[in-house]
């Protein structure tokens, strides 16, 4: 993370990866038109730079979504109707990624977040409200299923933390913002306080105390911020991004979150939030390897 190193381990996706170790970049898989099999890494400390193509998903998709830990990413789901997750292990990530165990079935436009143990994937097409939770340990086996979101939605997106995650929006134009408590996970994820304006297609990245969930249909360069220490409250809008777009990943650290791509133009523009001065417009970093949109990603060491 940009340098620093936590005490305690903690993971995001759709969003992004906390960790013992510093999380230096960020994974973005999948996308259309195509669809593409392609990953692209970001460096963070060098994230003016075009993001460098390495090893491919397992098979060509789009409208997925991503969890992952400080080694680890997993990229599960996604159009045309697949169950399938791959693994890509970070340190090696010039290798296609591994095929692990399937989620419960086959779905796309959900969401996932979680922590350096589990990930929870929620939502999806045909407004479905399925919750199910990947134990890194035992990823070979078939996804768990867990208690549901509190209604059926997809093109949601999600943050969290290291006992919470926060899935938000969703088709059409949302508002609703569900907390799934990971240690209770088969009870229903209980409604917190609204985004400040139903929303679809979004994206989502966050650190430990924050949620940033930015673009969308009909508020396409909005951010958003969920503070979770007080999340009944209607989540306040922060600066925009750098450019107006919807159908994009992602992912960043503790200071930061890089989203990337759009189907805005098919967009392979990339925008970094500053956490600390979050009031500000983005700034437009180095771009994708190309464009695409649908695309989903996560975050952890090199």
């Amino acid at each position: 993370m940009s340098g620093l190193t936590l005490t305690a381990g903690l993971s995001f996706s759709g969003a992004f990866t906390f960790t013992e170790a510093p999380v230096q970049a960020g994974w973005f898989g999948g996308g259309n038109p195509g669809p593409f099999s392609t990953v692209d890494r970001i460096t963070f400390a060098t994230d003016t730079a075009t993001a460098t193509v390495r090893g491919p998903l397992s098979l060509a998709r789009f409208s997925l979504a991503a969890a992952g830990n400080d080694t680890d990413g997993w990229f599960g789901g996604g159009s045309p109707n697949f169950s399938t997750v791959d693994r890509i292990t970070y340190a090696t990530d010039t290798a296609t990624a591994s095929v692990r165990g399937p989620l419960s079935s086959s779905r796309y436009r959900q969401a996932a977040t979680g922590n350096t143990t589990n990930s929870w994937f929620g939502g999806g097409q045909y407004g479905t409200s399925t919750v199910d939770r990947i134990t890194y340990a035992t990823d070979t086996a078939t996804a768990s299923v867990r208690g549901p979101l509190s209604l059926g939605r997809s093109y949601l997106a999600a943050a969290g933390n290291s006992d919470y995650g926060w899935f938000a929006g969703g088709f059409f134009t949302i508002s609703t913002v569900d907390r799934i408590t990971y240690a209770t996970d088969t009870a229903t994820a209980s409604v917190r306080g609204p985004l400040s304006a139903g929303r679809t297609y979004l994206a989502a990245a966050g650190n430990t105390t924050d949620g940033w969930f930015g673009a969308g249909y009909n508020v396409l360069s909005t951010v958003e911020r969920i503070t979770y220490a007080t999340d009944t409250a209607t989540a306040s809008v922060r600066g925009p991004l750098s450019i107006s777009n919807q159908k994009l990943g992602a992912t960043g650290n503790t200071t930061d979150g890089w989203f990337g791509g759009g189907e805005g133009g098919t967009s392979s523009t990339v925008s970094r939030i500053t956490y600390a001065t979050d009031t500000a417009t983005a700034s437009t970093r180095g771009p994708l390897s190309e464009g695409k949109f649908g695309l989903a990603a996560a975050s952890g060491t090199q």
